[in-house]
């Protein structure tokens, strides 16, 4: 739909998808805005003063992409905020429980809305960064008040427009669901899944990056080394193996990988293997990787001189040693969306390749420093590449990983998160605490990372003989694995503190997965709330971890007892419901 106000014209295109409780809405932007869009004044003072805000008076300053309004004063909103920047944050979700009342601002790209008396309710999610990384930003995403809510701000301002072009804005979802949490999450699963299909073979993997020893990332980074470490990971069962930075030309005369602000990598040769370290190109690393069946990815990150003004001679490269080597799998880092310009050129390079590539790309999207897409945002090419955490300085805290996937699991899919496990036995001294990972066995650190796309952060040449133990739960997890990410996959149990019971469950037509963790306590059983029904009964069959077969039915509150005779254990099941 094409309207105008003056000499600004707006489209809105309206994505709707078959079985599926949401509309999606894309908007664009093309003219001369009557005014300016983004007021640094009025988002500083005003917007935050509640008395402004409470009195309506916030409402013309800010441009509103959705606005539902609906009889009633009993409604109660759930607003989720989100983080990334996991370089610096460990915190990565934060909600809020407002009831409706006088209008007030709140941040988060999430906000259900359920009316208390009819027990029915409505979802919004704003596709954008997050708060803290969106453009032209307000200070919030939702005004609410009673059954009134605004999502806001488009990420445009004045400047941002051109006269004979379409500039596109953020998108809003606006979905129904019945009654219960359960209901108001699945519909919005239900939208999520809907948004790309997935290359499984691609996808689906138990990937290893050698930039988590942190120390040695580089320094043995050549075709020798390699090859090595290609036949230690067929060893251990890894499917996919990435060369971070470091594979590419010039990295010896570089302090680190920063320093793009100088003009280095406009040299059309930086993109192409290493002589020094790679002699023969890429071609024998590749051709191991294939008699090993493993498949090879790169680290790449994009020239953002001049605002990614280079975003084309940068989707030729990538595409350049696709045509090559067969590399369909990107880690694509170090990116900066500082504007607008920025935004719609690294989409351009993402679409382009994906494009070349007929939809065979899969990027892992590194999330972990400055403003990025993120989780709800230009992240349908693949994963969620989610933190860096080192042993090196002591920074990697097995339970901190878990909570971090487990408070994300309700709202993001896991099964695109790319999560982290490391070599537990690498800098032990750097610990001096009960949370070390030197204290939590081997495969338990693995099984952290079971609903998610596990990544070996490490070199497989650093591990112990006894690490390799592992390939023997590596092979039997991954004949489950793509089952497993086929369903809705929500958190169960308490949140993880290094002292709980915790857990996901996956949840599929009549039966599904639970991966149960007791973390530090001393309680050997415990009564697990799980999103079955109540008084359903229930065939449990152990894949992994502790644990046996078992027949069981849950009690009133959908709760199901659990039992695992070791601190820092865990349990695989798959179940089926009983009729």
């Amino acid at each position: 739909m094409v309207y105008a106000m003056g000499d600004l014209q707006i489209k809105r295109v309206i994505r709707l998808y078959p079985d599926c409780p949401a509309i999606a809405s894309d908007f664009y932007f093309k003219g001369t805005a009557p005014g300016n869009w983004y007021l640094p004044q009025v988002v500083n003072d005003s917007l935050r003063d509640i008395r402004f805000v409470r009195h309506g008076k916030a409402r013309k300053y800010v441009p509103i992409i959705e606005k539902t309004a609906f009889p009633g004063k009993h409604w109660r909103y759930r607003v989720v905020e989100f983080f990334e920047m996991t370089d610096h944050l460990n915190n990565l979700v934060q909600e809020y429980r407002p009831l409706g009342f006088c209008e007030r601002l709140y941040r988060g790209n999430l906000l259900f809305a359920q009316n208390e008396e009819q027990k029915q309710g409505l979802f919004f999610l704003k596709e954008a960064p997050s708060s803290n990384a969106q453009l032209n930003y307000y200070g919030g995403d939702y005004l609410t008040f009673f059954g009134q809510i605004r999502m806001i701000g488009f990420g445009i301002n004045k400047e941002d427009l051109s006269a004979d072009a379409w500039t596109q804005g953020y998108s809003s979802v606006v979905g129904v669901y019945a009654d219960t949490e359960y209901d108001a999450l699945k519909s919005l699963r239900m939208y999520q899944n809907k948004l790309r299909k997935k290359n499984t073979p691609t996808e689906e993997m138990v990937m290893m990056n050698t930039w988590g020893d942190w120390q040695d990332a580089t320094k043995n980074l050549n075709e020798k080394y390699i090859l090595e470490e290609l036949d230690l990971c067929a060893k251990l069962g890894i499917s996919h193996y990435q060369l971070d930075y470091g594979w590419q030309t010039s990295v010896k005369n570089l302090p680190s990988h920063s320093g793009q602000n100088e003009n280095y990598r406009d040299n059309e040769n930086y993109w192409l293997p290493d002589k020094q370290r790679f002699p023969k190109g890429l071609t024998p690393i590749v051709k191991k990787a294939k008699q090993v069946g493993i498949e090879l990815g790169l680290w790449f990150e994009p020239n953002y001189n001049d605002n990614y003004a280079h975003w084309a001679q940068d989707a030729k490269y990538l595409i350049r040693l696709h045509q090559q080597y067969g590399i369909r799998v990107f880690k694509v880092d170090g990116l900066r969306i500082h504007n607008k310009k920025s935004e719609e050129r690294v989409d351009s390079l993402l679409m382009t390749l994906s494009e070349a590539l007929n939809d065979g790309v899969c990027i892992n999207l590194d999330v972990t420093a400055d403003k990025r897409f993120g989780y709800f945002f230009k992240n349908r090419y693949g994963n969620i590449f989610l933190e860096n955490r080192y042993t090196d300085w002591g920074g990697y805290y097995p339970y901190q990983t878990l909570r971090n996937l487990w408070m994300l699991s309700k709202y993001v899919p896991t099964q695109n998160i790319q999560l982290e496990f490391l070599n537990k036995w690498r800098y032990a001294d750097k610990y001096n605490d009960a949370y070390a990972p030197a204290n939590y066995n081997f495969e338990y650190l693995f099984a952290i990372t079971m609903m998610a796309q596990p990544l070996a952060w490490m070199q497989a040449h650093n591990l112990p003989p006894e690490g390799f133990e592992l390939s023997s739960v590596i092979k039997r997890y991954r004949a489950y694995q793509n089952r497993i990410h086929q369903g809705l996959i929500l958190p169960i149990g308490d949140e993880p503190s290094g002292q709980s019971w915790t857990g996901f469950q996956s949840i599929q037509e009549q039966g599904g997965f639970l991966l149960v963790f007791r973390e530090n306590n001393s309680q050997k059983t415990a009564l697990i709330k799980t999103w079955l029904a109540p008084h359903e009964k229930v065939r449990m069959h152990h894949i992994l971890g502790e644990g046996k077969d078992f027949l069981t039915e849950t009690n009133g509150n959908g709760e199901i007892l659990f039992s695992l005779d070791e601190e820092n254990s865990y349990s695989l099941y798959q179940y089926e419901i009983l009729k």
